[in-house]
C-alpha cells in the first residue's frame, strides 16, 4: 500500500490541475467545483473521527483502519439521525464491544446488534455484518424509537435494549465516549 501512496499523490495532483482548467474553460464546471467542495466534511467533524478513532484504538484495541471506518459512520449516522456520535458509540462497546461479527439472542448482528426479524423493512438488502450498514440501520432503529417516544432518550433506549438497566448502563457509558465524540470538544483541543 505504501508503495502507491505517491502514485495515488501525483494522480491527485494531475486531477486536480485538469479539474482546473476545465473550470476555466466551462463555468457550469466551476460551480459543480463549488458543490463538490461543499460536500467535503468540516474541520471540526474530521477531528471528531479522528479523536473518536483514536480513542477506540488505544482504549478498545480496535485496529486503526476498522477504528477509523466506525468513526466515520458513527459521525455520518448521527448526524443524518440527530443523535449524539457518544451514544451511538456506547450502545456499539455494549452490545458488541466493536466486533462488527458479533452475534446474539434472536440473531442480532452485528456492531449495535440489530435484529433482523424486528425491523424486516430496514433490514432488506443489508449485510449487517458491514459496519457501515449496521451503524446506519442501528442509528434508524434508535431513531424511530426517539421520535416514538416523542424526544425521550431513555424510553428509546429502554426500546432498543429491552429495559430500564439497559438505558442506565448506556447513559453511564456515554459519559466515557463525550471527551472524543464531542465536535465542540474536538476543536478546542485543535486550537
Amino acid at each position: 500500500m505504501r508503495r502507491f501512496l505517491p502514485i495515488f499523490a501525483a494522480l491527485a495532483v494531475s486531477l486536480s490541475a485538469a479539474h482546473t482548467a476545465l473550470a476555466q474553460e466551462n463555468p457550469f464546471a466551476a460551480s459543480e467545483a463549488a458543490a463538490q467542495s461543499a460536500a467535503q466534511p468540516d474541520p471540526k467533524s474530521e477531528q471528531a473521527n479522528h479523536k473518536i478513532s483514536e480513542m477506540l484504538t488505544r482504549k478498545f484495541g480496535v485496529a486503526r483502519e476498522k477504528a477509523q471506518t466506525i468513526a466515520a459512520a458513527v459521525m455520518s449516522s448521527a448526524s443524518k439521525y440527530s443523535l449524539p456520535p457518544a451514544l451511538l458509540l456506547a450502545i456499539i462497546s455494549i452490545e458488541s464491544r466493536f466486533k462488527e461479527t458479533a452475534r446474539g439472542p434472536n440473531n442480532a448482528t452485528g456492531l449495535m446488534q440489530v435484529v433482523p426479524s424486528a425491523h424486516k423493512k430496514l433490514v432488506r438488502n443489508v449485510d449487517l455484518t458491514d459496519p457501515e450498514d449496521n451503524i446506519e440501520t442501528g442509528s434508524a432503529i434508535l431513531h424511530g424509537y426517539v421520535k416514538s417516544a416523542q424526544g425521550d432518550v431513555d424510553a428509546a433506549l429502554k426500546s432498543y435494549g429491552g429495559s430500564r438497566a439497559y438505558a442506565e448502563k448506556v447513559n453511564l457509558r456515554v459519559k466515557t465516549f463525550e471527551p472524543a465524540a464531542s465536535v465542540d470538544t474536538a476543536l478546542a483541543n485543535a486550537q
